[in-house]
């Protein structure tokens, strides 16, 4: 039977936007056709193809912002707007690891409303309308940080509070660390770009996690500048004591 995908709820087309997109790119891994480099062009191709063609068949009305895409400025116009990232992590993907993503966000005036990241490496696609409960925490706490470039100030407070670092890939498969229960904190101030992080904050969001700029602001997306300095995706218990200590690392270095 055929799917009324034109009546499907905007969260559920999130998630069946960021499964197919994933079940497509592991296809084109396991061909074993292409190197690292190629394979990772020939996947953020791919799968933005789907993504966008889906997008504006199915949500027409709406805006569009995709890292493989060329921006236009009529999405500033728009009230919801999607935001997505066809591969998160495109080293990690041709490298054949797991920690990649895909994100699908759809955000209304600025806000993150919906968003589904898939993990499809693990078999997982984790959503904004759907939150679990959060395991607990560990007794030391863990950070997740960047595999090849640890921010200096993420290093720094771990230090301070005494955290285990936790290397990993994309920045959705970082933040879904937090949601999975597989790490307490994940701060960035190495620089992304909104769909880095519009479909991981939805999802954080949803379960209850602490999101924001790392000066407490709230992260707001679709502006005409796509590029965003930092972010603090944590468990609440460890918010105003992370937030402290940036600012106090901030005002040292004035």
């Amino acid at each position: 039977m055929t799917v009324p995908t034109h009546n499907l709820s905007d969260a559920d087309l999130a998630a069946a936007l960021a499964e197919t997109a994933g079940t497509l790119l592991l296809e084109v891994r396991s061909s074993g056709l292409l190197g690292d480099k190629a394979l990772g062009k020939a996947g953020d191709q791919t799968a933005n193809q789907f993504l966008v063609h889906a997008l504006r068949h199915l949500r027409g009305e709406d805006g569009l912002l995709s890292e493989e895409s060329a921006d236009t400025k009529e999405r500033l116009d728009k009230s919801r707007v999607w935001i997505i990232d066809p591969v998160d992590g495109t080293r990690e993907y041709g490298e054949n690891r797991t920690d990649w993503a895909v994100h699908i966000a759809m955000t209304i005036d600025g806000r993150p409303e919906v968003g589904a990241v898939a993990l499809p490496g693990l078999g997982l696609v984790l959503r904004s309308d759907r939150p679990t409960l959060l395991p607990p925490m560990a007794g030391v706490p863990r950070m997740v940080v960047s595999r090849t470039r640890p921010a200096k100030e993420a290093v720094e407070i771990a230090q301070q509070i005494g955290a285990e670092l936790i290397p990993m890939g994309s920045a959705g498969a970082k933040a879904m660390a937090i949601v999975r229960g597989e790490a307490e904190i994940y701060l960035h101030t190495g620089g992304q770009y909104e769909w880095d992080s519009c479909a991981p904050a939805a999802v954080a969001l949803a379960h209850g996690l602490h999101v924001s700029r790392v000066d407490g602001s709230p992260l707001v997306y679709n502006q005409s500048d796509t590029y965003m300095p930092d972010l603090l995706i944590c468990r609440q218990e460890w918010a105003r004591e992370v937030l402290d200590r940036v600012a106090h690392l901030v005002n040292s270095e004035a």
